[in-house]
């Protein structure tokens, strides 16, 4: 063979072999240049940033429900305050204030409900935070019947509303109104989803005006009701559908001697009441006791602080409160 035929030859197979390591390393999956290029693709990273959902922080379980139902799946929608826990009292947690620090939107109820508030939202210290405020535009009640205070050092379950009385929510009327601001609030701080929002408000404020004909209808039959509870919850409900809360009696948890149970029944007997209403999960002997005494039923009306998070569970208590009602009532 001459040189230059070896020459040509050696040539040749160079060339081969660099064809077949070129195309090893092309089709090698595992290549790890090839994967870097992929994840800093700029295209890959502003798909993920705008799949980023607007965070959304509530103070307690009413809120939570009506702010769940306005966003849907277009927000994430976290609680502060647990289920079943009592509001009036909470002490925030360092959950709470990171859960804050980190989102874009707080709704609070106000009406000086949420006195735990003001600091943790100082703590979180998120100047961008937005906060939507449910009762905006609602004219807080102030106390509609006495309040009585069966023993003289019973304080802690004593709630001075000194805004007015907060529970509002639990009139459907109101809680329409709720929804609306929520509704606005939303949509201002997050404009990209208003359609989601728009609709989603508009399918459940149908629910409560549907919810808020059925009490009319229903306890309009139910004139001169008069009753008594332990939880200064219900002026709203009581006033939107002329029932008639005569008092509100305070009952400690503490053991109670029988002169202090002796008070809890005259002041009960001389409202000369139709119902008993306590709350659910509330297990007072002396409750139960003083039912018996007075010859009345002990029924159980929802305040909504405790219970599902499902935002549908706001129309299952409810309707369970006018079966109470009726029941209560007659």
């Amino acid at each position: 063979m001459t040189s230059t035929n070896k020459r040509q030859r050696s040539g040749i197979l160079s060339s081969l072999a660099l064809l077949t390591l070129l195309v090893s390393v092309g089709c090698n999956p595992s290549n790890p240049n090839q994967q870097t290029s992929v994840e800093k693709s700029p295209q890959v990273q502003e798909a993920s940033q705008s799949s980023v959902k607007t965070k959304v922080v509530t103070t307690f379980l009413p809120i939570y429900l009506l702010t769940k139902a306005v966003a849907g799946d277009a927000a994430e929608v976290e609680i502060l305050v647990p289920p079943g826990m009592e509001v009036h009292e909470y002490q925030a947690t360092p959950d709470n204030v990171k859960a804050i620090a980190t989102a874009n939107i707080l709704v609070k109820n106000g009406l000086g409900l949420e006195e735990f508030l003001e600091n943790t939202v100082k703590n979180a210290q998120n100047s961008q935070l937005v906060e939507i405020y449910a009762s905006k535009g609602i004219k807080p009640l102030n106390e509609i019947s006495p309040v009585e205070t069966t023993v003289k050092t019973e304080k802690d379950h004593d709630h001075e509303h000194t805004i007015g009385n907060p529970h509002v929510w639990l009139d459907p009327v109101l809680a329409k109104q709720q929804v609306m601001n929520i509704r606005d609030g939303l949509i201002a701080a997050d404009p990209k989803n208003q359609a989601t929002y728009t609709a989603n408000a508009a399918a459940y404020i149908q629910e409560l005006e549907k919810l808020n004909s059925e009490f009319q209808q229903d306890l309009q039959k139910k004139p001169n009701c008069t009753f008594v509870t332990f939880h200064d919850a219900y002026p709203y409900l009581a006033q939107r559908y002329n029932l008639k809360q005569v008092a509100v009696v305070q009952i400690p948890e503490d053991q109670l001697s029988p002169t202090d149970i002796q008070t809890v029944v005259n002041t009960v007997k001389k409202y000369k009441v139709k119902a008993l209403f306590s709350e659910p999960g509330v297990d007072n002997k002396l409750l139960k006791s003083l039912s018996q005494d007075l010859n009345l039923k002990l029924q159980t009306l929802d305040s909504l602080e405790t219970g599902d998070t499902d935002p549908q569970y706001y129309f299952q208590a409810m309707r369970l409160n006018l079966q109470t009602l009726e029941s209560a009532c007659k």
